[in-house]
């Protein structure tokens, strides 16, 4: 099959996270099965507009919001022979708040791919733009895609598009990346070292990992990741006091991510909402418990016994002063959640995607199939 995969971001854009991560997985397990894979993104500084990696092709077209017009640009040339988006068997819509709506220009059968409804994200895009954006997620796609099949990665995330009123939703999981070959060991600063592995915006609420570190004397905390709030973080790091114990890594690379991840006691993920929380497999990979919140992480986080959810902010500090000051408990959490990563793998993920794709694709053609049989000849 020749497959066409839509997200607004590749993991190679500055504010790339774990939902493109996802996508660029399973579209490299596809092209490893010998399909053909093309995924069509957004442009970015010192991006190729083209550019094969692991197999999959790269396209890139557009901006933060001219990405989707370009993508309807790229599918409609496809129509017409032209272009990367050409003789596409089927399409995965990544919806990051909106989806590219794919459906209302290709006739190639369409998978949504939703990780979380934004409903908790939208207020930060402004009041216009967060109705107009909530009203485009809720009512305007249900509707659009009532007829596709959708995919998402939680039960969480499931019983959420079902209050929208979609119904049967695939549950595809995430898989975790393996540790690399050679993890450097990072001598410690301190006696506690916390950790967040996460995107720098606002719904990520990095504020409240701050506000733990101010509360916990002699506390280091390593924020790895990047984004457009990075500036009021600091800001706030500032504010309250605790500047020089927040280290404010970026992007690293994959061996210095797992050496800080290693590095740590407790992962710390305070994120209002999440799918599924990628960094708290990646933590676990390590023995690292994740304390979050019961709002925001459910699935990823067996509470008790792979890490600690709460309920607000100062059960949040509560719990990783307990985790902290209670070694064996800390420990025995660390291992449970070592135990649990292991269990996930991109191929998994991929097999199911590519059993959904393919039974998505074949049930179109049969279905074409069978209404060109019905017509009389003339």
């Amino acid at each position: 099959m020749k497959i066409l995969l839509l997200c607004w971001r590749d993991s190679t854009h500055p504010q790339g996270g774990g939902s493109e991560r996802y996508l660029e997985r399973v579209g490299e397990y596809l092209a490893a099965q010998g399909h053909e894979v093309v995924f069509r993104t957004a442009r970015h500084m010192n991006a190729a507009k083209r550019e094969h990696r692991e197999g999959v092709l790269y396209s890139r077209g557009g901006a933060k919001f001219s990405v989707y017009p370009r993508a309807w640009l790229a599918i409609l040339a496809g129509r017409l022979g032209l272009g990367d988006a050409k003789n596409i068997d089927v399409i995965v819509d990544t919806q990051n708040g909106i989806p590219f709506f794919a459906k209302l220009v290709s006739k190639a059968p369409t998978v949504l791919l939703t990780h979380h409804c934004h409903r908790e994200q939208w207020p930060v895009a402004g009041p216009l733009l967060a109705r107009l954006g909530w009203f485009l997620e809720s009512k305007v796609a249900p509707r659009v895609y009532r007829s596709s099949p959708y995919v998402t990665v939680s039960q969480a995330s499931k019983q959420d598009l079902e209050e929208l009123g979609i119904k049967g939703a695939h549950i595809i999981e995430n898989g975790v990346d393996p540790l690399p070959e050679h993890v450097p060991t990072l001598q410690r600063e301190t006696a506690i070292h916390l950790v967040t592995l996460s995107r720098l915006v606002p719904h990520k609420q990095i504020e409240h990992a701050m506000d733990t570190v101010a509360k916990m004397p002699g506390a280091v905390l390593d924020v790895i990741g990047s984004g457009w709030w990075e500036a009021q973080l600091r800001e706030y790091a500032e504010r309250i006091g605790v500047a020089s114990r927040v280290r404010f890594r970026g992007q690293v690379t994959e061996d210095y991510k797992h050496a800080l991840l290693a590095l740590a006691d407790v992962h710390l993920m305070p994120s209002r909402k999440e799918g599924w929380g990628l960094a708290v497999m990646e933590a676990a990979q390590h023995g690292v418990p994740t304390v979050g919140y019961s709002f925001g992480l459910r699935d990823s986080v067996i509470p008790g016994q792979t890490g600690v959810l709460v309920d607000t902010e100062e059960e949040f500090v509560r719990a990783v002063r307990e985790l902290v000051a209670d070694a064996n408990l800390r420990r025995q959490l660390g291992e449970n959640a070592r135990e649990l990563a292991a269990h996930y793998s991109w191929e998994k993920t991929g097999c199911a995607f590519e059993k959904l794709l393919t039974q998505t694709a074949r049930a179109t053609a049969g279905s074409q199939k069978a209404w060109t049989d019905q017509q009389p000849e003339h």
